[in-house]
């Protein structure tokens, strides 16, 4: 095995070129050989380099790496778009892999306008996500029309921070299509935003002490904290956006019920794409995620009808008693869901330095909730499955009529979605049965626990 030629093609999976991702797949199926054994485990929300990906990984490299560690299920979700979603199905046919794709976004959830949610600082902003879309919006169609419009209004919030940025450092000023540019899809976001910044600031001040110089009168840092800084990279990212773009930082406006979609309108958009509006919950420390079964109930009344959770944020803490508590309320949050009959939906995100690859669900802390989180990818999985495959989705008039108790249509996605992975072959057999017979077969399969084809 050529490790190096491995190596150059796994880059190159990441390319802005769409063919050259492809080409660089085709060429490592050719040279590498899949060895791991499938783990239990599970990460469904990896966000790529469409919106933004710390290691800039694309759908391609992110289910070539899901496929090497042997993940069980992973999904994709990125801001305010769904590029990745073809590119990302068609990889994971190739390799053989139970997938979904998401979107994710902020809305204003009116009933919590005077109280912090998920978003530090800014009462009724939320957090929240959909997941389980297996195809594309039709051109010109309203979905379509409202993805478009959440483009526009992310990019006109973009442009509007960029200025107010630049007016306060003006020898590092970029334009806008600076930070286009290091994104494939024109969508930027404001990871991307502080991406450009420290970029031009490297190439304004060429020489290192210049650069330490610069950046520690600008961040008020001594001039060995800000070498380091820059040296980690990420805790420079990490100071730098806190600074320029965050509350209290030179870049920011509060935002009110105006700048985000209602969280209503997001969660029919959503619903109305045949995909799962979820909920998505934080840590259970702020004042609108103190009773987490009302927000929980709330958002459900609203459409939501899955719980979106990053796990890491719980328990990997170094003092102990803020783990304690943090550990507690993640306790709290996942009995409800389950009272509530949502499905739960974990991921790392992987859209910050430092973040891991995948929860380790066989670790103390998380070894509890273990078949609850593979239980709500299997879940996802099958609605995806069933939706690309047999037009019958979880929230769909067909579901709720053939599985009008939750648990019944929980216990039957899941068992779809436990199914081996649909590879090219399954897949090209389900399209030619077509949608009526392809759900016969899918049924069948799941009572059966596996593919008699």
């Amino acid at each position: 095995m050529d490790t190096s030629k491995i190596n150059e093609l796994e880059l190159k999976l990441s390319s802005f070129k769409p063919q050259e991702r492809m080409n660089a797949l085709t060429e490592l199926l050719n040279l590498a050989k899949f060895n791991t054994e499938e783990q239990q485990n599970v990460n469904m929300h990896f966000h790529s380099f469409n919106s933004y990906n710390a290691e800039n990984w694309s759908p391609l490299r992110i289910a070539w790496e899901a496929k090497k560690k042997g993940l069980y299920a992973a999904g994709i979700i990125d801001f305010d778009v769904l590029s990745g979603l073809e590119e990302y199905f068609i990889a994971c046919e190739i390799l053989g892999i139970r997938c979904s794709v998401g979107i994710e976004t902020r809305a204003f959830l009116h009933e919590y306008a005077d109280k912090e949610i998920d978003s530090p600082g800014e009462p009724g902003v939320s957090y929240i996500a959909g997941t389980g879309f297996y195809q594309l919006p039709g051109v010109n169609t309203p979905q379509a029309l409202t993805l478009e419009s959440y483009n526009k209004k992310a990019e006109a919030r973009n442009i509007a921070l960029l200025e107010r940025i630049n007016h306060h450092v003006p020898k590092i000023a970029i334009t806008y299509n600076e930070v286009l540019a290091l994104t494939p899809s024109g969508n930027a976001t404001e990871r991307h935003i502080i991406s450009a910044y420290i970029q031009k600031a490297s190439n304004v001040f060429s020489e290192k002490n210049a650069l330490i110089s610069y950046w520690a009168e600008l961040l008020k840092k001594g001039l060995e904290q800000t070498e380091e800084l820059i040296q980690s990279g990420y805790k420079l990212e990490d100071v730098v956006r806190s600074v320029f773009a965050k509350k209290g930082g030179f870049g920011y406006v509060q935002p009110s019920s105006d700048t985000f979609p209602p969280v209503e309108e997001f969660f029919n958009f959503v619903k109305s794409c045949g995909a799962i509006p979820m909920e998505s919950w934080l840590d259970g420390t702020s004042e609108g995620e103190k009773d987490g079964h009302a927000l929980l109930e709330l958002s459900k009344s609203k459409g939501a009808a899955a719980l979106n959770l990053i796990p890491d944020r719980n328990w990997n803490i170094s003092d102990s008693k803020v783990k304690a508590i943090k550990t507690m309320n993640l306790k709290n949050i996942i009995e409800s869901a389950i009272k509530l009959d949502m499905p739960i939906h974990i991921g790392t995100e992987m859209n910050k330095k430092g973040l891991p690859f995948v929860d380790d669900l066989n670790g103390a802390d998380l070894n509890p909730y273990k078949e609850i989180f593979i239980d709500g990818a299997r879940i996802i999985v099958g609605h995806t499955l069933l939706g690309k495959f047999a037009d019958f989705t979880y929230l769909s008039e067909k579901a709720e009529s053939e599985f009008g108790n939750l648990k019944k249509r929980n216990s039957f996605f899941a068992s779809v979605g436990a199914l081996p992975a649909v590879d090219l072959k399954i897949a090209n057999t389900l399209r030619n049965a077509g949608l009526d017979k392809s759900y016969g077969i899918i049924h069948d399969a799941a009572k059966q626990g596996n593919w008699q084809m």
